[in-house]
């Protein structure tokens, strides 16, 4: 079994259809960050465990998430439709095998419109940094990613906003894990983006993950 966390806010509109693409031996945990559209209430009609976060920020809900979650592996995804749960088990089959310890999606666009320039720049800037700082060749700093839950608590995250990806990494590297990137589908998200979708979420995107760096 493995738990995929979904941060959620404001995501009615993707709901059903994120849910209904996550395979079988995977078990969908809502983490609800003060939805006022119903998220939470449709994700629990629809057969998904949801957990309420009242701390604002991407990272408190991925890291409720991951404190609610129970099974061995844990994967965490977005909500808005933009990337396939499906691809959850290719994710997690090397770390179950023993060959890596954390496995990231390297996002790859299915059209022009599902990454934003700016967004693509900044992502592909932070990750030569976090090449340079440890070492570890990944591709993308890329909300997909799965490992081992007791070692995801061990690592010992701090941040709660944009930067808790790049942290995780960052103390991942520095744990001497073993890091991999597996290529995923990039789709275009479902209904507004409330962070690389305009420029100033990217630059608070950049902001946040520049002062992990900084840390």
């Amino acid at each position: 079994m493995i738990d995929l966390v979904l941060p959620c806010l404001d995501e009615a509109a993707a709901l059903p259809g994120v849910l209904e693409r996550v395979p079988a031996g995977v078990r969908p945990i809502v983490v609800d960050n003060g939805s006022a559209d119903g998220s939470a209430e449709l994700a629990a009609r629809l057969g998904a465990s949801v957990v309420s976060c009242a701390q604002r920020g991407y990272g408190a809900a991925c890291h409720a998430g991951l404190s609610a979650a129970t099974a061995e592996y844990v994967a965490f995804c977005d909500c808005d439709g933009s990337l396939d749960p499906a691809d959850v088990p290719r994710l997690a089959a090397p770390i179950i095998e023993g060959r890596y310890d954390l496995v990231l999606g390297a996002r790859r666009t299915t059209t022009l419109s599902a990454w934003p320039v700016h967004a693509r720049v900044a992502n592909r800037v932070l990750a030569h940094r976090v090449r340079s700082l440890t070492g570890v060749r990944i591709r993308d700093l890329g909300p997909l990613r799965v490992a081992r839950r007791e070692d995801l608590l061990e690592l010992g995250q701090r941040d709660r906003r944009s930067g808790y990806p790049l942290e995780t990494v960052l103390l991942a590297a520095r744990a001497g894990w073993r890091i991999d990137s597996v290529d995923v589908h990039y789709a275009p998200r479902t209904g507004r983006s409330k962070v690389t979708g305009t420029v100033r979420g990217t630059l608070q995107a950049v902001k946040d993950m520049s002062a992990v760096m900084a840390r």
